[in-house]
């Protein structure tokens, strides 16, 4: 028999009839449809806080605080040479926003960091806020340019 689309049907066993709680005792569901007696997870609206333990010290709580997060880190979006040269042509200049608009990072809200994995055999136009020696060496090495992006810094009042 042929496929078509008006003998298509699911996979023998795949489908399942929907549960109808609360219908009454023959359908094994009625009365109390599933939830037990009493309690606050018998009642209707009932909701469940992530990490709730039903009134015991929560896991998270009972454990130590620890460590220190540093707020102002600076983080780095890191591409690679590698991928840098399969997406671009010799020559051409490359920047956090055109890489951005090619999907190859995400939102340049951090700081670009070339690294030197792979091989660049086009001289491409790197403009980046660091670059590893390595990187800086192969690119120069091919005949481009890395050009280090300096941030404004705010002046102090």
């Amino acid at each position: 028999m042929a496929l078509s689309l008006n003998n298509l049907k699911p996979a023998k066993g795949s489908t399942h009839k929907k549960k109808r709680v609360g219908r009454g005792p023959g359908s094994g569901l009625g009365k109390t449809a599933g939830r037990g007696h009493k309690g606050q997870k018998s009642r209707s609206g009932y909701s469940s806080r992530p990490g709730f333990e039903g009134g015991q010290m929560p896991l998270q709580r009972r454990l130590p605080k620890r460590g220190f997060t540093n707020i102002f880190k600076k983080q780095w979006v890191e591409i690679s040479l590698a991928k840098i040269e399969s997406n671009f042509d010799a020559g051409a200049d490359v920047t956090p926003e055109i890489l951005h608009e090619r999907g190859l990072i995400k939102k340049a809200k951090h700081d670009l960091v070339i690294l030197g994995n792979g091989d660049v055999s086009k001289a491409l136009n790197i403009s980046a806020h660091r670059f590893t020696k390595t990187a800086k060496d192969k690119i120069e090495k091919a005949g481009g340019s890395a050009t280090e992006i300096k941030k404004a810094v705010a002046a102090a009042a």
